[in-house]
């Protein structure tokens, strides 16, 4: 797609970055379907699933900023707090029964060999979900406040658009910035005992499964999505998504993503100090998934790939005309939520392109190949199609950042 005017601009670095999660997702999940075990013992299979560890974040972060662009939008058209939470809640409690009938698709084509607690299991777009509507209750509390406190110094004023009132009930911008960095970190250092010592046992392992992850294998697993710790990355991300909607960060919005990049490698050099120290905060810590240092650092890069993804829509050939102004990173930022939701059964199930585990680096990267321009090649297809039946595909939507 091309990029022809100054807002939708803008806001290409966000869809470009959620693009940059999807290939990252892609890689992830074809090299771990297909390589033979000899190749899994390989440094670029390491790599390959280092890389493996961003997409999640990614997916949530953008989650949240955009949830705030969402918010911000909404509160400008003049509409009540409370319109604004059902507004944004019910979004979240929708991408919540996606995950719920993607996990039943999941199931259904896997009949015969997938548990069946496999439908209870926590998929990403579950946590998007629930993480959703933890933001909107948390935006709701702060602008109902201020729309409160707003009608009580005057009360002739909310018959005005907000546009003409004399700031009183102005977006409560700072309370809901630090409430979401605070709750972010909050849940990061809740994490550790929750995984272990503080594990809620006396709950039906299907919700604790949205606390630690346990699902029903009696220990907290790698490959779930629990609200501890991943709903953090969407707090982080409404925290920067407010931040960018400031007037000063609209006004000067290269300083800003500059001063995003700055506030990343502090985070990942303080993170990285912290965890040298001799005196630990916890008993027993997994670093790799229960980690608050770890968390930092993640959160410290994720600002960084901002910085990034800015830079390159901002000054990299996305700009240029004619053929350079297509941008299939942005494609299929646009198109997230219908990827992840094909891709899946092409390299996990039962009509997987290729072999499972039996495949070479070469072979699987071919497949790979195969795999991204399919992906790119349905994404062109959904965006032409959304003139002729927005409609019916308006549903396969997650929040994206181009409000």
């Amino acid at each position: 797609m091309t990029v022809p005017d100054a807002a939708k601009s803008r806001l290409a670095y966000i869809d470009w970055m959620r693009g940059l999660a999807c290939v990252l997702m892609f890689q992830t999940h074809c090299y771990d379907s297909w390589l033979s075990p000899p190749a899994r013992q390989s440094r670029f299979f390491m790599y390959s699933q280092l890389g493996g560890t961003f997409p999640a974040p990614l997916f949530l972060f953008l989650a949240g900023i955009s949830f705030a662009l969402v918010t911000e939008k909404l509160w400008r058209k003049n509409l009540p707090p409370a319109q604004i939470a059902g507004t944004t809640i019910r979004r979240g409690a929708e991408i919540f029964v996606y995950g719920l009938l993607f996990r039943l698709q999941e199931y259904a084509v896997a009949w015969g060999w997938a548990p069946k607690t496999d439908l209870l299991r926590v998929d990403v777009l579950n946590n998007i979900g629930v993480s959703m509507m933890l933001l909107g209750v948390m935006c709701w509390m702060a602008l109902a406040w201020s729309y409160r406190r707003g009608h009580e110094k005057n009360v002739d004023a909310p018959s005005l658009p907000r546009s003409l009132r004399q700031g009183w009930d102005t977006m409560p911008r700072v309370p809901i910035v630090l409430g979401a960095a605070g709750t972010a970190l909050l849940i990061s250092l809740l994490t550790p005992p929750l995984w272990t010592t503080w594990r809620p046992r006396w709950l039906p392992w299907p919700i604790e499964s949205y606390v630690d992850g346990v699902q029903n294998l009696g220990v907290p697993q790698a490959g779930v999505f629990p609200v501890f710790p991943w709903t953090a990355f969407a707090f982080a991300g409404l925290a920067v998504g407010f931040i960018l909607q400031s007037q000063w960060a609209r006004e000067k919005e290269v300083r800003t993503l500059l001063l995003a990049g700055a506030a990343g490698v502090v985070l990942i050099e303080f993170a990285r100090w912290l965890d040298a120290q001799p005196r630990q905060l916890y008993a027993v810590e997994d670093y790799w998934h229960t980690s608050p240092s770890f968390f930092l650092i993640r959160v410290g890069m994720l600002l960084l790939i901002l910085t990034g993804s800015y830079a390159w829509c901002r000054w990299g050939p996305i700009k240029l005309p004619g053929l350079w102004g297509f941008s299939p990173l942005v494609l299929l930022g646009q198109a997230s939520l219908l990827v992840y939701w094909v891709h899946i059964e092409f390299v996990y199930g039962r009509v997987s392109i290729l072999p499972k585990r039996r495949m070479g680096i070469g072979a699987a990267s071919a497949g790979l190949l195969v795999i991204t321009l399919a992906m790119l090649a349905l994404a062109y297809a959904r965006t032409k199609a959304k003139g002729s039946g927005r409609e019916a595909l308006g549903w396969l939507r997650v929040s994206p950042a181009r409000t």
